[in-house]
């Protein structure tokens, strides 16, 4: 009989979790969610953890699971979110749950580093935009503070790489998700030590980088690979394209927007626009932006469920096509929209007063009038000429916003996978498996695979 293989992808985001099983057949594979869990903050004495411990048992669980249902599995690859990370002691203890990106306590930080080491100076070496939640923000602010695990740690390990150990025993540092911290050379590929020097952070608890695609080891024999760990790193990675020519957009309560460069992109020019500079696999660069997305559209519900309106996603989109012509507009990275008590307020103090339907369309318009902005910043940048933009994640299913963005940039827009993250997960695990050679073959796989829909400029 001959073997089906199968991989398991341990998807976790900040307020959710879930296993999704992909089974490899003559040249196609499917995928099926088979397991979901919570993953959320804790507060202690004004602190915030997340708790890996719970999110491990999860993983052990839906093993479990699969087990007692008599599934084989060939791999299991897991992938977080960025920046955060755990402290492991000199005989392996695990020295408490990793700090959140969400504690405050990084608040102000960034301008106490600029004192020793300038803005510019830092972007320069590392090629990450400055959020104060950056891992060197953090660090620096444990330092300062004497936070008690960072002091007795041997090692840190970023969130994927620290639940991983937590599985296998074994300890890497997995380049993807290195590279979101701020602390590491664009050139080399390996942490800055003499930048984290002259912060005061100890710089012998970080590990050498490794490119995804290694073993890092088993668990109950089961191999554990190291996939691209930052979540947008596995998500680009099932970007559907035949080529390089493409810009792809990461669609969701945040988007993100950027092209695939074969090297950093580091000058005052991407410095003054914001552009940033994170691992892809076979060591390319995510040239990309944060944008704010579905934030406005998902706050502007909450407030209107609130008044008894609780208006579905295709109503959403029937509202805003009813009123394609309004001309209101906002710039969604305007700081008022950032976190308001009332989004449809913080709207309307802008554009003036506007029925629910006109806010939709607003919305829709302004989203796609920035994703033409952004785009032709990136012409400016990238190596290559940009034929196409790939609409990645939840976002690709608005069909409506989806066309009014191949409009406003004048190019096709191809909509989908919209479970991107997963699938870029498992294709590294298949790729180390030996069924596909290189990112393109995965993403001529994932084409065969999965169904998408092109919308041309009108």
């Amino acid at each position: 009989m001959t073997h089906t293989p199968s991989f398991l992808a341990f998807d976790c985001g900040a307020t959710s979790g879930r296993a999704v099983r992909a089974t490899f057949s003559q040249g196609s594979f499917e995928m099926k969610e088979v397991y979901r869990f919570p993953s959320g903050l804790i507060e202690l004495q004004g602190k915030y953890y997340w708790d890996v411990v719970a999110i491990y048992e999860h993983f052990r669980k839906c093993l479990d699971q699969l087990r007692q249902e008599g599934v084989t599995i060939d791999s299991i690859g897991i992938d977080t979110w960025g920046v955060d990370f755990g402290f492991v002691a000199e005989d392996g203890s695990l020295l408490g749950n990793p700090r959140a990106y969400r504690d405050p306590y990084t608040e102000g930080i960034p301008e106490k580093v600029y004192r020793t080491i300038p803005r510019e100076q830092l972007y320069a070496a590392t090629g990450i935009q400055i959020m104060n939640f950056n891992s060197i923000f953090q660090l620096y602010a444990q330092t300062q503070e004497g936070f008690a695990p960072l002091r007795y740690a041997k090692e840190i390990l970023f969130v994927p790489d620290l639940l991983s150990y937590m599985l296998t025993g074994r300890k890497v540092c997995e380049y993807t998700i290195a590279s979101t911290s701020g602390m590491m050379d664009q050139n080399t590929r390996q942490f800055n030590k003499e930048l984290l020097k002259k912060l005061g952070i100890r710089a012998d608890v970080l590990l050498p980088i490794v490119q995804p695609g290694v073993q890092i080891g088993t668990f109950e024999g089961i191999p554990v690979i190291a996939v691209a760990g930052h979540d947008t790193a596995s998500a680009i990675a099932a970007v559907p394209a035949a080529d390089e020519h493409f810009a792809y957009l990461s669609s969701g309560t945040w988007s993100l927007m950027g092209i695939e460069a074969p090297s950093p992109i580091i000058n005052e020019e991407s410095a003054r626009e914001n552009f940033t500079n994170e691992g892809g696999i076979e060591e390319t660069t995510r040239f990309l932006k944060n944008i704010t997305g579905m934030w406005l559209l998902e706050q502007s519900r909450k407030v209107w469920k609130a008044a008894g309106k609780d208006y579905s996603y295709a109503q959403l989109m029937d509202m805003a096509r009813a009123e394609a012509s309004f001309p209101g507009r906002i710039d969604p990275d305007d700081p008022r929209f950032a976190n308001p008590g009332n989004m449809v307020e913080a709207i309307t103090s802008v554009i003036g007063p506007a029925n629910d339907a006109q806010i939709v369309s607003c919305i829709y318009h302004s989203l796609a009038d920035k994703y033409a902005e952004v785009l032709k910043c990136l012409q400016n940048f990238a190596p290559y000429r940009i034929e196409k933009l790939h609409i990645i994640g939840g976002g690709s299913a608005n069909e409506l916003l989806n066309q009014w963005t191949a409009d406003a940039i004048g190019l096709s827009v191809v909509a989908g996978p919209t479970e991107a993250t997963a699938i870029g997960n498992v294709m590294m695990q298949a790729k180390a498996a030996g069924l596909v050679r290189d990112r393109w073959e995965m993403r001529r796989m994932i084409a065969q695979t999965f169904q998408v829909k092109t919308y041309n400029p009108s």
